[in-house]
């Protein structure tokens, strides 16, 4: 049977910080609008910050549709499965803000991410989730699976990257400024990357 917690703390906090992959859910406003769901990952790109305040860093990608949803309505779902241990689903339901570089919030909210190198994957949000709802499931159907390491595919391909040609590329892909739906996406050109 589900529960429902008050805040991410102890047990639930543990869990969530040990798995290697979670999930975002945003949807525009406009009942036909697309509906996004998209994987995260990389080890150490997601943080706890206090009992019920998480963020994630939003790296290089071909789209922005999650920005774009969070920039017109701020629904968020994100959801973690245990592919390995004991079976767990854990949600947390809640109202997100993507913090772009150019944000007086930016260096402090990157300490809480010590072990990743903000130009080796084309950073370009900082995703700061503030949880409404918090919920776990049993799980019971979602597979075991091994984790055996994080891809270096992202990393190799933005690392030689700087600030200008990242924009340029985002420039260059049809849904980063503006969503599927049209919605405003990523602001470009991006915001110089801050010294840290």
């Amino acid at each position: 049977m589900g529960k429902t917690y008050e805040r991410i703390d102890g047990r639930l906090r543990t869990f969530i910080e040990a798995q290697p992959m979670f999930f975002t859910a945003t949807a525009p406003l406009a009942g036909d609008g697309t509906i996004n769901l998209s994987p995260k990952g990389l080890r150490g790109s997601f943080a706890v910050l206090d009992e019920l305040t998480v963020a994630y860093l939003d790296f290089a990608g071909s789209n922005a549709e999650t920005v774009a949803h969070l920039r017109e309505n701020g629904r968020i779902t994100l959801m973690w499965c245990a592919f390995a241990g004991p079976p767990n689903i854990v949600r947390v339901h809640g109202r997100g803000e993507p913090v772009f570089r150019d944000d007086p919030r930016w260096p402090e909210l990157m300490g809480h991410f010590p072990d990743i190198d903000p130009g080796l994957h084309g950073l370009r949000a900082i995703v700061v989730v503030r949880a409404e709802l918090i919920r776990d499931t049993c799980g019971y159907a979602v597979p075991l699976m091994t984790y055996e390491a994080d891809r270096d595919l992202h990393g190799r391909r933005f690392a030689r990257e700087d600030d200008a040609s990242l924009s340029a590329y985002f420039a260059g892909k049809e849904h980063v400024a503006t969503s599927i739906d049209g919605l405003p996406g990523l602001p470009l050109p991006l915001p110089p990357t801050p010294a840290r």
